[in-house]
């Protein structure tokens, strides 16, 4: 299985950066797993919700380009489902059992998520109503992904 993690701007933070690493490594033995960041909007501090709406657009222009046409694609967003760690594990699985080999994750910028983008996801994915930094949001869900792979595999990790 090949999951793809799109995420809007460039990681910065070395606490995430090695963090990430980490679990991609873990990852080798369960599937592939690519990071691709797409560039974020430059725009200024306060919006009308008409620039922000543009910033989202030209974000979602950029996440929907680096998305293959095949892939199963779950978005992160706040009005999404609320999944438990098993419940991601058992989504992951079916896709991997009914030949859906190429699963895209989205993470949206500071603003969200375009309309666009939304439209394209198969699943919505809520992590709950708590706000994350997406840059953070990023080590939460590859934590996640691996988590998944070994409670499908009946690893003891997810105790």
């Amino acid at each position: 299985m090949h999951i793809q993690i799109v995420s809007v701007g460039k990681l910065k933070e070395d606490y995430l950066v090695k963090g990430i690493a980490e679990y991609v490594k873990r990852m080798g033995p369960y599937a592939k797993i690519t990071l691709t960041e797409v560039s974020d909007e430059k725009a200024p501090e306060v919006l009308s919700a008409a620039e922000e709406r543009q910033v989202v657009g030209r974000e979602g222009e950029r996440i929907l380009a680096s998305i293959k046409e095949e892939a199963h694609v779950v978005a992160l967003a706040i009005g999404g489902e609320l999944w438990s760690s098993e419940d991601l594990a058992s989504h992951i699985d079916k896709l991997g059992t009914y030949g859906k080999s190429h699963v895209a994750f989205v993470i949206g910028g500071s603003l969200g998520l375009s309309e666009a983008v939304l439209k394209r996801a198969d699943k919505k994915l809520s992590f709950g109503r708590l706000t994350y930094p997406h840059q953070l949001m990023r080590l939460i869900l590859v934590e996640q992904v691996y988590r998944a792979f070994r409670i499908n595999r009946g690893e003891p990790y997810h105790k």
